[in-house]
């Protein structure tokens, strides 16, 4: 039987990277998803290539009317709500802390806590009616092992884990339980701002001495862990934020 029979999810930054990755996985696993993305076109190719399990929306997760929108989109195509992936991310280029320009402050402070926050007030409510539900978001191994040149960032992802071990203690009365996951840096567009210079295999091998598997992470590593985190096999596990990250952690 199929992990996650008859779930209805909800992935942002699902165009692409690790988000893609998770809702091609999920529908594999037998829920529907809607796949939401600040690029509308890129979303509605992975939910054409999905097939009908699947629907598209064009969403800034930043803004509260299109969150709202998403998770409308959801109950009324599919009838409710079951899982919320919180996966958009954005980052600051590699740099020293005082480089990095107010703006690009704001809007790493906006996607990757200010959303979370959104995608909450959107989504509880549909899952008590559910009974119950399970919220993932996309965390980081950088607000574990925070590195410099990544500093702001860094704490945008120190604030996701808190946020979710927080909402974890919070909304488990309901049955809703949040968890995160930390990947270490992989393949995905946001590589060479992580790495700060250019996508060379000599830069990659710098970066992946540090892991101790020898290896960047692969959507699908972060695909798999979100399907576990999703599925009844974890129906124990709550307030963790799972490092998917070779070792870079330890």
């Amino acid at each position: 039987m199929p992990r996650l029979e008859g779930k209805i999810a909800v992935v942002t930054g699902a165009a692409s990277g690790f988000g893609r990755a998770i809702a091609e996985r999920y529908a594999e696993e037998g829920c529907k998803v809607v796949v939401s993305d600040l690029n509308g076109e890129g979303a509605e190719s992975v939910a054409r290539a999905i097939g009908s399990s699947a629907l598209a929306t064009r969403t800034d997760v930043t803004q509260r009317a299109d969150v709202e929108a998403m998770v409308a989109a959801a109950v009324d195509a599919f009838g409710g709500l079951d899982i919320m992936v919180n996966n958009a991310g954005f980052t600051h280029r590699n740099q020293p802390a005082l480089n990095v320009t107010e703006d690009d402050f704001d809007r790493v402070y906006a996607v990757n806590v200010k959303a979370i926050y959104l995608s909450t007030l959107a989504s509880v409510p549909h899952m008590e009616r559910r009974g119950g539900g399970v919220i993932i978001n996309t965390a980081s191994t950088a607000g574990v092992r925070p590195r410099p040149g990544l500093t702001w960032y860094n704490g945008s992802k120190g604030a996701a884990i808190t946020l979710t071990k927080s909402l974890a203690a919070e909304l488990a009365p309901k049955n809703i339980r949040v968890n995160a996951i930390n990947p270490v840096m992989g393949e995905t567009g946001m590589l060479e701002q992580f790495m700060g210079v250019p996508d060379t295999p000599e830069n990659r091998a710098k970066f992946v001495s540090t892991i101790p598997l020898g290896r960047m992470s692969k959507p699908s590593d972060i695909a798999n862990a979100a399907v576990f985190l999703a599925e009844p096999a974890s129906e124990f596990i709550t307030g963790v934020a799972m490092e998917v990250d070779g070792g870079r952690c330890v």
